[in-house]
């Protein structure tokens, strides 16, 4: 797409990440940042903090924001998953025992964590875009391949990733009370290099 440009995330970056990962994680990060929350912060500062800091997953140092005419229009959250699997054990958050159990079946892939466009922008081919770049970072960096975990009801966004060479390996069902696609899949896409 003409005028796109990319650009690695900064902490000033935080108020779109915090959009971007709602929009991806369709209310899910709500309901984990929930629990996060420290007195008096609303679950917005949760994420705003968590964007702007220096480690974790969801955090800038991990994120590419693409760029129309100056604007964010879109970003990808994604890094290397480690060669070793992460163990489950017993006090493993529940929630996420399904999504790390795929995760641990594609060692030493570059995954994709969260990848949105802003409604606005969609239909645009600026996610496709978004993957591409990401799987430009991630050759660079030796991974084995592309990995992603999408929602089975997020119907466009898998449509959009095995349209671009994602095919199903594994999933898992979700099982998290309160959340509104509580019992849909976890579905583990793979793009192998």
């Amino acid at each position: 797409m003409r005028g796109i440009t990319f650009r690695p995330g900064i902490p000033e970056d935080a108020p779109d990440l915090v959009e971007i990962v709602r929009m991806a994680g369709e209310g899910l990060p709500e309901i984990v940042w929930k629990d996060m929350a420290e007195p008096g912060e609303t679950v917005r500062d949760v994420g705003l903090r968590r964007a702007a800091g220096e480690t974790g997953s969801f955090s800038y140092r991990n994120a590419t924001l693409c760029e129309l005419d100056g604007a964010v229009v879109g970003g990808v959250v994604g890094y290397m998953l480690a060669p070793e699997p992460v163990e489950i054990g017993p006090d493993f958050p529940e929630m996420f025992v399904p999504l790390q159990e795929l995760e641990n079946l594609v060692p030493e892939h570059w995954y994709v964590n969260i990848l949105a466009t802003y409604p606005e922008h969609r239909g645009k081919g600026i996610g496709a875009a978004l993957l591409a770049f990401a799987e430009q970072l991630a050759a660079v960096r030796g991974a084995r391949g592309m990995s992603i975990i999408v929602f089975s009801s997020n119907e466009g966004a898998e449509r959009l990733y095995r349209r671009t060479g994602y095919r199903e390996v594994a999933r898992r069902r979700m099982a998290i009370p309160g959340w509104q696609h509580d019992g849909c899949d976890a579905i583990l896409l793979v793009k192998p290099f």
